[in-house]
């Protein structure tokens, strides 16, 4: 697993390195302690590639488009 800063990784870094932890968790092979920090480090970047995603929807949500379907601009998000 990477020691990289999970605030620091983008969306597909911090998703391979999510994968990598499930696999190591499913598969039983590991010690309680090296579980705990893996299901730690497994949290932290869950809650990092959901904060992306989120933002992302934001950015969609704000295109306007006209009659036609053609993207006019964006719009202020408001995130009620």
């Amino acid at each position: 697993m990477s020691e990289s800063p999970v605030e620091k990784m983008s969306f597909e870094q911090a998703m391979t390195e999510l994968e990598q932890v499930v696999k190591t968790l499913e598969a039983g092979d590991v010690a309680l302690e090296d579980s705990i920090r893996l299901y730690e480090r497994g949290d932290a970047l869950r809650k990092r590639c959901e904060a992306q995603l989120q933002a992302a929807e934001e950015k969609i949500a704000a295109i306007t488009t006209d009659a036609s379907g053609a993207a006019t601009g964006t719009k202020p998000f408001d995130a009620e």
